[in-house]
């Protein structure tokens, strides 16, 4: 077949393909999410990938105690501050970081920031951990989709809250003056 006496009808079928092509695409498991809060001059924000339960328990069917996992699928999470501030009491420079946790059963939990923020969610970078602060887990209200979310805002501080399951873990950011 010569192609070159068939342009139109070779370039109505790419279209057509191209067309097509996202009908047939899946959508994620878990599905992209983020949050953002100012507070006084230093914006807050945090991007991840939002997982289900789906009829599982967290521990038990998707986590294990006392092992590394970031707070979302797919990639790690990430959390940005346009200024610097203070997590539980350690700081961080103005940037992006991953947040990386270990959850315990009957301790708090250890929250952990990482310079190397673009990675997938299986692979903890601990060799650029930059702070690590314990947080005593809450119980809450059955969260069926991973949510980060900001309860509390002042003028200098807020409460950052990861909640999945009956799990909530408030991490209190403060901000300059």
């Amino acid at each position: 077949m010569d192609h070159g006496r068939f342009p139109a009808l070779h370039l109505t079928l790419a279209a057509v393909l191209v067309a097509a092509a996202p009908l047939t695409a899946q959508p994620r498991a878990s599905q992209h999410g983020s949050v953002s809060q100012t507070v006084n001059t230093t914006t807050i924000t945090l991007e991840y990938d939002r997982p289900v339960l789906r009829g599982r328990s967290v521990f038990g069917d998707i986590l294990d105690y006392d092992v590394v996992w970031t707070p979302g699928a797919n990639r790690a999470t990430w959390i940005e501050f346009t200024h610097p501030v203070r997590v539980e009491g350690a700081v961080l420079d103005a940037g992006r970081y991953g947040i990386w946790m270990i959850p315990h059963q009957d301790e708090p939990w250890e929250i952990i920031f990482v310079r190397d923020w673009d990675t997938h969610h299986s692979f903890f970078p601990a060799e650029s951990e930059v702070a690590r602060v314990r947080v005593p887990p809450e119980r809450g209200a059955h969260m069926e989709t991973l949510a980060f979310y900001f309860p509390v805002v002042g003028p200098y501080e807020a409460t950052l809250r990861m909640h999945w399951g009956e799990i909530a873990i408030p991490l209190r950011i403060e901000v300059g003056r």
